[in-house]
């Protein structure tokens, strides 16, 4: 928490709602000089205050304490051999049920038609695999999960796609 963005914050909402600083410090049994030390950073609100600042303001606790910038949230955590086992389940599949079976045919059929590929490929060369390792880890980023980029550094083999994917991951919050 950066004490400076969030008197920054406090400033920008409290100016938005037409309030000095002294109103502001009326309505929150405070003086003047504590809104003026939170708004330049050299102080927080004290936490028993927070709920009726952010209410006064017409914003959340939240968005005060993060500075006004969204707060980051992820529906999930995964890593790099989580989606390496998951392509690696496709071959397992074939071999399971039979490279013939229908559900299999299906399931790859469905995977080359709509990436305009042929995933078989990536069961027998590394650098095929990784690429698809990547687009899962991607689409997994987009959809909301969240990987340790230090696993990205580990996990792959080819720099090319490792850098793809903590592009990816820079684009959605995570460093």
């Amino acid at each position: 928490m950066n004490k400076e963005n969030v008197g920054n914050q406090i400033a920008i909402l409290r100016k938005n709602k037409g309030l000095t600083q002294s109103d502001l410090g009326e309505r929150l049994g405070v003086t003047f000089q504590s809104v003026s030390k939170w708004e330049r950073g050299e102080a927080l609100p004290d936490t028993a205050i927070l709920p009726e600042l952010a209410n006064v303001l017409g914003t959340t606790i939240d968005f005060i304490l993060s500075g006004g910038e969204k707060a980051l949230t992820y529906k999930g955590k995964i890593t790099f051999s989580d989606m390496a086992a998951g392509i690696k389940c496709l071959a397992q599949m074939g071999e399971l049920l039979g490279k013939q079976n229908t559900l299999y045919r299906l399931a790859i059929h469905g995977i080359n038609e709509g990436m305009e590929t042929d995933i078989e490929e990536s069961f027998t060369n590394d650098y095929i695999f990784e690429c698809f390792v990547a687009e899962a880890i991607i689409q997994n980023l987009k959809a909301g999960s969240y990987i340790d980029p230090a696993d990205v550094k580990r996990g792959f083999k080819y720099e090319h796609f490792r850098n793809i994917v903590l592009e990816y991951c820079n684009r959605y919050g995570i460093k």
